[in-house]
């Protein structure tokens, strides 16, 4: 399971590279009998890079593997793909044996062609790359082979034709005061506003992580160690404050990725973040957490890792400092593993994405140094700091509960997106409250885990969280039975029509929408109203805070009667009608099957509007002109400003 666990962060978090910087691909076609033809597909690797095997054994890096689009009815396999000779080496970071490519990897499959006619056929590859200090993943290059020509075709992506022209370019608008509307100015404000809260947010997560025995028991060890090891106690505290420091840039390195995969393509943080494997990944990841906080089990990266950290802080100076902050969040793993994973799923769901993420790192690391940095400067502070003891483990036992609840979401967003149906509304509500009274009855002591002692009395702490915990629950009931809002849900839990009761609509606040913007646009024309398109996802949870918070202000609803809204749903999983299904080539080359709901709506945004975040609002008139500037996330008054401002320049 570690090793798995590893890989999974190499390929999802170190994806720092552009593929076709680390290879390219080369396909060609021989004719060995009669509808009888051999594949060969050449990947030339930049140097220093490696390319996987197909045959590695479980628990190690991603295998290549090759999709047949459309085998078994076009065409039929001969035996398995065939691969060309690898180097077999042991990698530390796997702990096993791999066998890998480098320079250049020939693979070749035999095939029987079983339709009249085939000229095409396409195949999808999956794999990963890696050098010395960083790995890539690629989930499905297409890779086109033409029976019809003879020799190489390099470049493969610039050669994929683009399928059905017309449904391609209907996604592409002709839309009116483009230039006097479409400004970054709005967004930029927006953004910033959503920076300030990420950080602080972070901030918070790292106080709350300072509090747990991973962490606490290192503060005065630590300060101590600074200020009696060093020569002069201004030397001391200088120390002290360059690891403070370190801490913090740690954190920041770990969120650079990010806007690698952010430059690569603006879609891809939102694609990762409704993924309905990679939802269900965090679930299971989450829930493995929280029974490992309830003491059940302990999450550690290799000991190997923190042992060479450790060897490495006793060179001393700025780069042992280093090394030792680099130890601290290694060891604390256990206990900052669940809360940065939060932050993570947070920042990728949002619209500041890799930005979001790196505020949110530095505000996490800002509060775990701080207290290095403040007991450095004040060492008499270190006798009031509290004793370490039983009430560390009780905290660790209360972020299970949270852990847990949380867990939860990431289920709720992958049923929302395959439309399962097995967490309704009710059905989520309903285990939020088996959740928080659990975690009522352990905060007063009626329930234990495995590393709880003997309760002489009740803390203060046990108490407030008790009795929150209580309230919170009673809140949850009144909402599952006596139908409140549930404010403080809004975006977390699923939507209203999202119900196992029968909904008046499957629109939000069950309002008239149409969730197909041609359909929408032609009862806009027939009845002359203008348009509000509504860009939003299944698990977008600020799409469901503006729902459920803004739009259901009596004002702003009334507004909202004026328009044909159409809601387009950009993670929609489920798949579009053969004959709407294209492939789509990007102004960088590459090309999308758009198969799905949600990459046509997905792209169509990205296509007139230049922007993949959600929600994301624009007002139309019926001949498609831009009534008002987009709108994002906002505050009530500032929506219904918008919303009046749109329906005034429409006059």
């Amino acid at each position: 399971m570690k090793n798995i666990y590893i890989a999974f962060l190499i390929g999802f978090i170190f994806t720092s590279y552009a593929q076709e910087s680390t290879i390219k691909w080369e396909t060609n076609v021989e004719a060995t009998a009669e509808n009888e033809y051999t594949l060969l597909f050449k990947a030339k690797l930049k140097d220093g890079w490696h390319l996987y095997s197909q045959h590695l054994e479980e628990g190690g890096p991603l295998a290549t593997e090759f999709t047949f689009e459309k085998a078994g009815v076009d065409y039929e396999l001969i035996g398995t793909t065939k691969e060309s000779e690898t180097h077999s080496a042991y990698e530390e970071i796997f702990e096993m044996e791999t066998a890998y490519f480098e320079h250049e990897a020939i693979f070749k499959q035999k095939i029987k062609t079983l339709a009249p006619n085939i000229t095409n056929i396409t195949i999808s590859a999956a794999y990963q790359t890696c050098d010395d200090q960083a790995c890539t993943f690629e989930p499905g290059e297409l890779l086109e082979f033409s029976l019809s020509e003879n020799g190489t075709q390099p470049n493969v992506s610039e050669k994929i034709t683009v399928m059905s022209e017309k449904l391609s370019a209907a996604l592409d608008l002709n839309i009116g005061n483009r230039e006097k509307y479409l400004t970054s100015e709005d967004e930029n404000s927006t953004e910033g506003k959503g920076l300030s809260t990420i950080f602080l947010l972070g901030f918070f997560g790292g106080l709350i992580a300072l509090l747990t025995p991973c962490v606490f028991p290192m503060i005065p060890l630590t300060v101590s160690f600074f200020t009696k090891q060093s020569s002069s106690k201004k030397k001391g505290v200088s120390n002290a404050l360059l690891y403070g420091f370190f801490i913090t840039f740690i954190y920041l390195l770990l969120s650079l990725p990010f806007h690698f995969l952010d430059s690569l393509d603006p879609e891809i943080l939102n694609s990762i973040s409704t993924n309905v494997w990679l939802n269900i990944g965090f679930f299971v990841i989450f829930m493995m957490f929280a029974f490992s906080f309830f003491g059940y089990f302990e999450i550690t990266l290799p000991h190997s890792w923190s042992d060479k950290m450790d060897s490495a802080s006793d060179i001393g100076g700025i780069i042992g400092i280093f090394f030792m902050a680099l130890t601290l969040a290694i060891v604390s793993f256990s206990c900052t593993g669940p809360i940065l994973g939060s932050l993570l799923v947070g920042a990728l769901s949002s619209d500041g994405g890799a930005m979001q993420l790196t505020f949110g790192m530095v505000g996490f690391g800002a509060a775990l140094a701080l207290p290095f940095t403040l007991f450095a400067l004040f060492p008499n502070w270190l006798n009031n700091l509290p004793k370490s003891g039983g009430w560390l483990n009780t905290v660790k036992v209360v972020l299970g509960f949270l852990e847990v609840a949380l867990a939860l979401k990431f289920l709720s967003n992958a049923d929302m997106v395959q439309h399962w149906g097995l967490l309704k509304r009710e059905v989520f509500v309903g285990i939020w409250i088996v959740v928080f009274i659990g975690l009522s009855l352990y905060a007063f002591g009626k329930i234990k885990f495995p590393h709880d002692g003997p309760i002489q009395k009740l803390s203060l702490g046990r108490k407030l969280t008790g009795i929150t915990s209580t309230v919170f629950s009673f809140y949850l009931i009144s909402g599952l039975f006596f139908n409140t809002s549930l404010s403080l849900l809004s975006g977390f839990a699923p939507p209203k029509f999202y119900s196992i009761y029968e909904t008046k609509t499957d629109c939000p606040l069950d309002l008239n929408c149409f969730k197909d913007f041609d359909e929408g646009l032609a009862y806009a024309k027939a009845t002359n109203k203008p348009i509000l398109l509504d860009f939003t996802g299944w698990a977008c949870v600020n799409c469901r805070k503006m729902e459920e918070n803004v739009w259901s202000n009596p004002e702003v609803y009334n507004e909202l009667e004026k328009f044909v809204l159409i809601s387009l749903y950009v993670d929609d999983r489920k798949e579009l009608p053969k004959e709407e299904q294209f492939r789509f080539k990007k102004s960088n080359g590459k090309t999308k099957n758009i198969k799905t709901i949600g990459a046509k709506w997905a792209t169509f945004q990205a296509i007139n509007f230049e922007t993949a975040s959600q929600p994301f609002y624009v007002q139309l008139s019926p001949d498609l002109k831009l009534l008002n500037h987009p709108e994002k996330y906002t505050d009530t008054n500032s929506y219904l400003n918008w919303l009046k401002t749109g329906l005034t320049n429409l006059d």
